[in-house]
């Protein structure tokens, strides 16, 4: 069960969760059969309550309707894939699992 704070985004409301976002925004494109990504939920569900309103994390689900044309606006070919996002500005793409010290460092950078 994903934190009660992270987003599920779609194609209708991206734009206005991330680009309209005052903090730096994770966005995780993930899939069920994906078992590196199934390894990271935990990592995110621990950031999204260590961290609170400080950063917002969302994730999307590749195989639900209408996200694979998220995927391809942002040249998504592998996952798990993290987006880091500030002022609605796509800083920094990790495609793969990373360390949640990692992923933590990235999102303070953008703080």
């Amino acid at each position: 069960m994903a934190h009660e704070s992270i987003v599920e985004l779609t194609a209708a409301n991206f734009d206005d969760e991330v680009n309209n976002a005052t903090v730096p925004v994770l966005v995780d494109f993930w899939a069920e059969w994906c078992g590196p990504c199934k390894m990271l939920a935990p990592v995110l569900d621990e950031l999204a309550a260590e961290k609170g309103d400080a950063v917002k994390i969302c994730k999307v689900n590749l195989d639900a309707d209408g996200n694979q044309e998220l995927a391809a606006k942002f040249s998504v070919r592998a996952i798990p894939a993290l987006l880091f996002f500030k002022g609605g500005e796509l800083k920094e793409t990790q495609a793969g699992l990373l360390p949640k010290d990692q992923i933590a460092s990235k999102l303070a950078a953008l703080a």
